[in-house]
């Protein structure tokens, strides 16, 4: 009799087969998942910069503005600085 069933052997790799692309896929997922949280943490990261830089750029033009105006007041009390400033030669 002609036994029905494939042999043992094309069982096996056909299961080797459905292992390894399983797990192709699981490990391609992970590390999608991996890079999409590195860009997230890294996105993160960039917007803290960037509001850290934009808060040291506004109390730098506050401070420069308050020793400008406070310059201006210093100047408009002092006497005899009503003369225009002499022209660059």
């Amino acid at each position: 009799m002609i036994d029905p069933s494939p042999p043992t052997y094309l069982q096996v790799d056909e299961r080797e087969t459905t292992l390894t692309a399983k797990s192709n896929d699981a490990r391609a997922r992970a590390e999608a998942s991996l890079r999409k949280e590195e860009r997230a943490k890294e996105g993160a990261k960039a917007v803290m910069e960037y509001q850290a830089n934009s808060r040291m750029v506004r109390e730098k033009t506050e401070r420069l503005k308050a020793l400008r105006l406070a310059k201006e007041a210093a100047d408009k009390e002092r006497p005899g600085r009503d003369r225009a400033p002499r022209a660059r030669r």
